[in-house]
Parts: C-alpha cells; structure tokens; sequence
C-alpha cells in the first residue's frame, strides 16, 4: 500500500519525473534563476532544499550524494565550493517561488525560481568623458598625466579600409533541391 507517499507526479512516468527534478536541479545551480510552471517549482524545491543542506558540511559522502543527484562534477564543485558558503548562515529558506501570471498558451502559472542568496556580478563602470580623453601613451611611467610637446603630437591619418571582395553567390537550388531525382518516373525498359 503507499499510505503517506504524497509527491508532485508532474503527469510523468517515474523515471520522467526523476530526469525532470534532476534537469531542473541542474539549471537552478547553474543559472541561478530559472523561469519555469508553478507545478514544477514546488516540485523542484524540496530537492534543492536539501542539497544545499547536504552540501554546507563539506564532506567526500556529501560530495558524493550530491554528484549522485547532479550528474556533473563541474557542478558539484561549484555547489560546495560557492553556493554553500553563501548559505552558511541561514538555516533554510535556500530559494524562493515568485509567481509570475499566466502563460499565454496554456494558461499555466508560471513562475521564477531563484536562489535567495544570489551572487551579482558587478556591472562595468562607465569611464568618464577624462578618463576616455587620456591616451595610454601620454601616460607617464609614474602614473601621473602628462601631456607630450606640440612637437611630438602626431597627426594620425585615415588608414584606408580594405574592401571585402564580394562574395561570390552561389546558384539558386531548385524547390526539391536534391529530391528531384527521387521523384521522376523511371522508364522501364521491356
């Protein structure tokens, strides 16, 4: 009997519903933030829950519990090595379920699967309109700005650009393209 077995069946065959978590679990990781159905996120969650769990104690058997989840070594090492220390002081809560609305084909719930702790890469400074005037050239070895004597300023010239030959076009295939030869009637010869 399967008294207390409740889980999200997805409308999947068993080994479906494994590759689907285990696919899911894999991009999270590795994205950060997946958008996906509400069915699937709460499905989904419990799994990564507990990974990340597993992997704050850093262990070779963690290690290998994880890599039996994951399927990838390249992602087991990130898990332990970054994610988990970015967990270390929470006790739970690792992700979070945004509802997004309705897919328009289906009218399914969508919604945004993200880690609560995530990791931002810093966005490139624009340089400022100084910065873009200085000439690594001028540059003296100290560091500091200077500017080079009238003398020694260069009139840089406009390098002609070379012209791309152009490009040679190919013929035109036909409708059926190489097909053609299949589909015209063969004359026997009695």
């Amino acid at each position: 009997m399967r008294h207390a077995k409740a889980r999200h069946q997805l409308n999947r065959f068993t080994s479906w519903h494994r590759a689907t978590i285990a696919g899911m679990m894999r991009s999270l990781l590795t994205y950060q933030r997946i958008e996906t159905t509400l069915a699937k996120a709460k499905a989904v969650r419990p799994h990564i829950e507990k990974l990340i769990a597993l992997a704050r104690e850093d262990s070779l058997a963690n290690k290998r519990r994880a890599f039996r989840m994951l399927s990838d070594h390249r992602l087991v090492s990130l898990l332990f090595n970054d994610i988990a220390k970015r967990f270390s002081g929470r006790e739970g809560g690792y992700i979070r379920i945004l509802r997004l609305g309705n897919r328009r084909g289906d009218n399914a719930q969508l919604a945004l699967l993200e880690l609560t702790e995530v990791k931002t890469e810093g966005k490139k400074q624009k340089k400022t309109k100084a910065e873009k005037e200085i000439n690594p050239e001028t540059k003296a070895v100290t560091g500091t700005e200077t500017e080079r004597p009238p003398a020694e300023k260069e009139h840089k010239t406009k390098t002609a650009v070379k012209e791309k030959r152009p490009a040679t076009r190919r013929p035109s295939k036909n409708f059926l393209g190489g097909l053609k030869g299949i589909f015209k009637k063969e004359r026997d010869s009695l």
